[in-house]
């Protein structure tokens, strides 16, 4: 039986469900924490009290989405699996994400607050780059292993990922294109598998 949520945990959920509004509803910019403290019925000081700042909040949001997709899939290298189909698992957690709709709907925002204003959005872009962090240790483990040539994991992480959001991210985002049915979606990562280890899995 799952344990009641303290009253701290629960004004913590209720300011983040709030902001999803607020942020989905009105865009970054326009959205103050005096707003998001009164849709959540909290205080001000209250939000504050678990947001450092607004950016913070947003980017704990992002982050919730992420790892409600990755505790689904197992993120780290076993040597004993074959090598696309591990690979092939983590791109289709990515794919999860890049399709769903709350994802799609604050990385909207998350671009308009970064035309707008580069500066104050760093924030954002900086914690959300250690999610990525994971696929590239998998990265650098498949190379330990070597099973994959010893190219730089970041680069190599941006190109994989980019094969999938030239298909499911970035048309959706610019275009306002629906989502990939499920055949495209396994073709598109079929297809980047195809890729990427043409280009970079050692053949023993």
């Amino acid at each position: 039986m799952t344990a009641p949520l303290r009253l701290t945990d629960r004004k913590r959920e209720a300011i983040i469900q709030a902001a999803i509004g607020a942020f989905r509803a009105d865009g970054f910019e326009v959205t103050s924490m005096d707003r998001i403290a009164a849709m959540a019925e909290v205080s001000k000081r209250t939000v504050y009290n678990h947001f450092a700042s607004k950016e913070e909040l947003f980017a704990e949001i992002l982050h919730r989405l992420w790892d409600s997709s990755a505790a689904q899939v197992d993120m780290s290298y076993h040597p004993e699996r074959p090598l696309r189909e591990q690979l092939r698992e983590l791109l289709t957690l990515k794919m999860c994400l890049l399709n769903d709709s709350n994802f799609l709907d604050l990385a909207r925002v998350a671009i308009a607050a970064t035309i707008h204003a580069p500066e104050r959005a760093q924030e954002m872009v900086s914690r959300l780059s250690e999610r990525e962090e994971e696929f590239n240790q998998w990265i650098r483990d498949a190379q330990a292993d070597g099973t994959l040539k010893p190219v730089d994991a970041e680069f190599a992480a941006h190109q994989i990922h980019g094969l999938l959001k030239a298909f499911a991210f970035w048309p959706q985002i610019t275009l306002g294109q629906p989502p990939l049915d499920s055949p495209t979606q396994a073709r598109v990562i079929e297809s980047a598998l195809d890729l990427f280890l043409a280009g970079y899995e050692i053949v023993k």
